[in-house]
């Protein structure tokens, strides 16, 4: 994978609408649900390291995704449902209760927006693109975020997705009336944000974020070849659109 990060002043002139990823690539995110893993893993250390237990958790969620999709509240259920497996049913309420807890904590983090994204959505906007956001994760809680960061004015349209896979974005892509090669979008997950959009012919900004979900991590010969552009901050797209 050839990582381009020069600067390439405008050189994507046929793009009209700039989908945005939301958590880690607008706002802070994943941290919050690491910080949350330790608490849990602190709760059930007598039955596994921190990092069997975070593994377990891991793959009931991966289990799970079809059932509960992404975000909190399914990761709350994974990790109640992983407790009662490890502690072979022997998990107490009050440990259940301080699981669920976690939950509502999670619920009501700050919203904190990365470095210069207010900045970046103004120019945009000033630029006359068609701005979108395209997300996972649960409906209300993305909702919350977005109201709370205070940049759902800057935005056309939200769509909040189950998932974020080559159909998706093209059904998305339909119902905006948008062609493939008009379309941009920015995120932090190579899986999510950027493979499945060059898959169906638009273009992608990489973003990365210092914390990955490791469900959202790609195998090297999946980004063989290919040339992503990627950029360390979201203000540096701005010489090339």
């Amino acid at each position: 994978m050839e990582r381009n990060q020069q600067k390439m002043k405008r050189t994507l002139p046929n793009i009209k609408v700039i989908s945005f990823d939301a958590d880690d690539t607008l706002w802070v995110n994943e941290p919050y649900f690491r910080e949350a893993e330790v608490e849990i893993c602190a709760i059930l250390n007598e039955y596994g390291s921190p990092e069997e237990i975070t593994r377990k958790i891991l793959r009931t969620e991966s289990r799970n995704l079809p059932f509960y999709g992404y975000g909190i509240k399914g990761f709350i259920l994974s990790v109640i449902e992983t407790a009662i497996e490890v502690t072979e049913r022997k998990i107490h309420a009050d440990d259940i209760a301080k699981i669920i807890k976690f939950g509502h904590e999670l619920m009501q983090k700050p919203v904190i927006l990365l470095d210069d994204v207010e900045t970046v959505l103004q120019t945009l906007t000033k630029r006359n693109f068609k701005l979108i956001v395209a997300t996972k994760g649960d409906l209300m809680d993305q909702e919350r975020k977005l109201r709370k960061s205070g940049l759902a004015k800057y935005f056309h349209h939200i769509e909040i997705m189950s998932n974020k896979k080559e159909s998706d974005y093209r059904a998305l892509l339909s119902h905006l009336e948008i062609k493939p090669e008009n379309f941009l979008m920015i995120g932090n997950s190579l899986k999510s944000d950027i493979l499945p959009v060059l898959a169906i012919g638009g273009k992608a900004f990489h973003i990365p974020f210092h914390t990955t979900w490791e469900h959202e991590e790609v195998r090297p010969e999946e980004i063989e070849n290919l040339d992503i552009v990627q950029f360390e901050n979201l203000s540096q797209i701005l010489e090339s659109i």
